[in-house]
């Protein structure tokens, strides 16, 4: 079998090498609280497509900071009760899924929204105020300040719990058939998602990012997707004085040390050649869920796709 990483045996019981901050659960429990008590002015607008069958809008939601968020949204029409329903996350530096991709999963009687992380590709607005994007640093945004909840993916990782509860209080929504699911650092959203959000159905992540930020250091991995870490070293802290209070700021926006909150189902897909999201990573995260679980190993794939991950996702979301 190909080896990148660690051998399988010793990735299923690996339980990362990063930091956690003692103050982890308290810090996301108050963040929960910040976004619970944000006023979201949730609006649906019109698009210039109409297909038959579905009725397709713009979401748009206010977020944590006072950010306008936005997400695809897509339903079959002529519901008669309510309906299961999926989040969808995007890779880093990207924008939600288009309509044709969204309309594949309403055909199966799902609603689906699709987020635009803040300040990549899509229409969502950065902090800032400054809609599109300013992506560059997205991982290190923040970490200069001395609040770690000025940390940007604090507020990303709260959009996706909050597109959650959102679309599970819409009265066409079943709410207890809420999925989620996404790729790379849609991923890792969808970890985040399912830890923040306890009533997420089912998870499936693909190779998911943003995950034992040390081990990537450790392996010389910070490259591609990890950049900015090295880049971050080399600009702030050259000789790397402030490694251990860096890593340990970051733990907080690290998905393994979050992904016990998780109750939902969880199917995960790592290939074991990932040399952008490397699978000790991965399996830093998924190793510390407690709920039901399983990966789908492809030991002769990297960052890439995977063949039938999709179809086995949608059987495993149609699934009781």
């Amino acid at each position: 079998m190909p080896v990148l990483d660690k051998p399988i045996e010793e990735l299923r019981v690996y339980n990362g090498s990063s930091p956690c901050p003692a103050d982890i659960d308290k810090f996301w429990d108050d963040a929960i609280a910040e976004m619970k008590a944000v006023d979201r002015n949730i609006e649906f607008k019109d698009i210039e497509y109409k297909f038959p069958g579905f009725e397709c809008k713009d979401m748009y939601f206010t977020g944590v900071k006072g950010a306008r968020i936005h997400a695809n949204f897509v339903k079959p029409l002529n519901i008669t009760e309510p309906m299961p329903a999926i989040v969808v996350f995007h890779g880093y530096s990207g924008k939600a899924m288009d309509w044709l991709g969204l309309i594949s999963y309403a055909a199966c009687g799902f609603c689906v929204a699709s987020l635009d992380c803040r300040g990549q590709g899509g229409k969502s607005e950065d902090v800032g105020g400054v809609v599109g994007n300013t992506l560059n640093g997205q991982i290190i945004r923040g970490l200069d300040n001395d609040d770690p909840n000025e940390l940007l993916f604090r507020h990303i990782f709260l959009d996706t719990a909050e597109l959650a509860d959102i679309v599970m209080s819409l009265p066409y929504v079943n709410e207890k058939r809420v999925m989620a699911m996404g790729g790379s650092q849609g991923g890792a959203l969808t970890l985040a998602c399912a830890s923040l959000e306890p009533r997420i159905y089912k998870a499936a992540p693909l190779y998911p990012f943003l995950s034992d930020y040390k081990r990537v250091w450790d392996m010389d991995m910070d490259e591609r997707a990890y950049r900015e870490l090295k880049d971050y070293f080399r600009n702030f802290d050259p000789r790397h004085e402030r490694e251990n209070e860096i890593f340990e700021k970051l733990g907080y926006i690290d998905i393994q040390n979050i992904t016990k909150r998780i109750k939902a189902k969880v199917l995960m897909f790592t290939g074991l050649l990932d040399d952008v999201c490397p699978p000790s990573t991965q399996f830093a995260a998924y190793n510390k869920i407690t709920s039901p679980k399983q990966v789908k190993i492809y030991p002769d794939f990297g960052h890439e796709g995977l063949p039938s991950s999709g179809e086995i996702t949608m059987q495993f979301f149609l699934e009781d």
